[in-house]
């Protein structure tokens, strides 16, 4: 009976070795295994298989009790995924040895980074890379963990790889010989550097348009751009690439993120007016912004807790921003159509980018780097928006000069009118007063002017006005002041002139009248004269009336002495004047 039972434990021993043994060998065949040989290695998107630690601090033992799932080397799990661990197996069947690199170019972003290579079972070698201290590890080479290795001539290795990330989870993992491994390392960095090196550009740009327009769209979209081209260099390793960020320091440029969302909100609200334009629209806005700018104060003080807010604050503020564009283009705003244009490819693009990140949709350059195409894609929409109000700014700017220029100036002669008169008038008087010069006034009018009228027509007539306003204007210094007062009446004010100074002017001006030339058709006997009242101002007075008046008067009195002639105001004698014939 007990040799009965010593035969059957030992039988029972033997078969529960066997299961484990063929447990042990069906578990390391079903490890995804890729070969190599001679030829060059480069494997980019080789078999793998994950499993998602409910812990961060398992051992690898317990680790590779865990269920795996295959896939292949480029994966994203989202944001609940903080701890992941990877492996496959790569088996040496050529006649040499050969060097392997692995690279895992996504370390950047990570708490730490572990490697564990496996030879017949055994931990042959274990790498550790802390990010806080990346900068100190000899396997940190810019942004990327590279673990380095040599297989034998018919060797197999299986290897862990353990990505311990702050907020989601996404990575790639190559294996290259030598030479793709520097290739990999020299060429990583292009695309992300023009992105970010055309932000920078246009930030630049903005701020030097802000010095030029005083605009505050143009800061709040400077802002925008270096907090997108902040988030790119970040997101993308470029800051670790360049600067050696890494760890928990990198992580607090996360906030760049919420600091864009900050500043394209307020970019709507400038750009659109929408407190003056829009209130309800700005009210929407204005809540948005609350929330963003509360999460952004919590992320300073806990970042990794305000970042598992940001994904749903950032899905809800793009609804929201596209939603509130959609209103006001149908209110009518002319940019509108612009800005969602701009933010639709920011929608769609960030879209994807966040499909690939919940491990929706598989690695692509497009689902990877999604946020950042969407970024530069509606930063220059955005480019094209500030361009766009700054012509429409010089339009309105260039209608208001032409109204103001028009309400200054005589359409016929494009002289200055009565009103512009007044005022620079006196704004002259005052000015004369400080500097204690003198001024005179002429009041000049055509003889007879409704006889040309009446005998040639008003076209001729109206070429009569616009000629004589030519000989005004170019015999006047540029201080000087000349205006139509209406109808074939016009004012001079002379600057720093003496009243016999003004009479000799006055006297230049009747005899030059005669030289006024009209071309064809005009009929050639046609002959005008104008009457010229002088006048002295009294800096003593408090506006220009006075002179005014008198000079009135004094025309008054030339017109009354024959016409053709000058009359200076208060002139004792029966006033200077002369007639002269062609």
């Amino acid at each position: 009976m007990n040799a009965l039972l010593r035969q059957l434990s030992w039988g029972s021993i033997c078969l529960l070795s066997f299961l484990l043994l063929a447990t042990a060998t069906s578990a390391r065949a079903a490890i995804p295994t890729s070969q190599i040989g001679a030829e060059p290695i480069r494997l980019e998107s080789f078999p793998i298989e994950y499993t998602v630690a409910p812990r961060t601090g398992m051992s690898l033992s317990e680790v590779r009790t865990l269920s795996y799932t295959p896939y292949e080397s480029r994966l994203a799990l989202g944001t609940e995924a903080k701890s992941v661990w990877v492996r496959f197996r790569i088996e040496n069947t050529g006649s040499e040895a050969r060097r392997l690199f692995i690279h895992f170019p996504e370390a950047y972003h990570n708490r730490a980074v572990e490697f564990y290579e496996l030879r017949e079972g055994v931990v042959y070698e274990r790498v550790k890379i802390e990010l806080n201290d990346a900068e100190q590890h000899p396997m940190m080479i810019r942004e990327q963990a590279v673990y380095d290795t040599t297989l034998a001539a018919g060797q197999s290795a299986t290897y862990y790889v353990h990505s311990w990330s702050y907020s989601h989870q996404w990575f790639a993992l190559n294996v290259y010989d030598e030479q793709h491994s520097r290739d990999a390392l020299a060429g990583t960095m292009l695309d992300i550097a023009l992105m970010v090196g055309i932000l920078l550009a246009l930030f630049i740009f903005n701020f030097l348009l802000y010095f030029s327009s005083r605009s505050v769209e143009n800061v709040y979209y400077a802002l925008y751009l270096i907090s997108g081209a902040t988030w790119i260099a970040l997101s993308y390793g470029l800051l670790s690439n360049m600067l050696g960020l890494f760890g928990d320091i990198a992580l607090q440029f996360h906030l760049s993120l919420m600091a864009m969302a900050m500043f394209l909100v307020l970019f709507m609200i400038a750009i659109f007016d929408t407190k003056r334009s829009f209130p309800t629209e700005h009210k929407i806005l204005s809540a948005l912004l609350a929330v963003i700018v509360v999460d952004f104060i919590y992320g300073i003080f806990d970042i990794v807790a305000a970042l598992s807010y940001a994904s749903s604050i950032a899905a809800i503020m793009i609804v929201i921003t596209l939603s509130v564009g959609l209103s006001i283009w149908r209110k009518g705003h002319p940019l509108a159509i612009y800005f969602l244009l701009g933010h639709g490819f920011f929608f769609v693009f960030n879209a994807v980018a966040v499909l690939y990140y919940k491990s929706i949709l598989d690695f692509s350059y497009i689902t990877k780097h999604g946020v950042g195409i969407g970024i530069m894609l509606e930063a220059l929409m955005l480019a094209f928006i500030v361009a766009y109000r700054i012509k429409m700014l010089e339009q309105v700017k260039a209608s208001q000069e032409q109204l103001r220029v028009e309400a200054q100036t005589d359409s016929l002669t494009g002289l200055y009118n009565r009103r512009y008169f007044h005022r620079r008038a006196n704004e002259l008087l005052e000015k004369a007063k400080t500097q204690g010069v003198e001024m005179a006034v002429l009041a000049v009018d055509l003889d007879d002017f409704k006889q040309v009228n009446d005998a040639h027509g008003h076209h001729v007539g109206d070429r009569v006005l616009v000629e004589l306003a030519k000989l005004l204007t170019n015999s006047c210094r540029s201080h000087d002041v000349v205006a139509r007062f209406g109808g074939e009446e016009f004012m001079i004010l002379l600057y720093r002139t003496s009243l016999s100074s003004a009479e000799a002017i006055a006297e230049t001006l009747r005899r030059q009248v005669y030289d006024i030339n009209l071309t064809e058709p005009t009929p050639h006997d046609l002959r005008v004269t104008v009457s010229i009242g002088v006048a002295g101002v009294d800096l003593n007075v408090s506006s220009i009336e006075l002179a005014l008046h008198d000079a009135d008067t004094a025309l008054y009195q030339a017109k009354g002495n024959g016409r053709d002639c000058v009359c200076v105001y208060g002139d004792a004698s029966d006033v200077s004047l002369s007639r002269e014939t062609n």
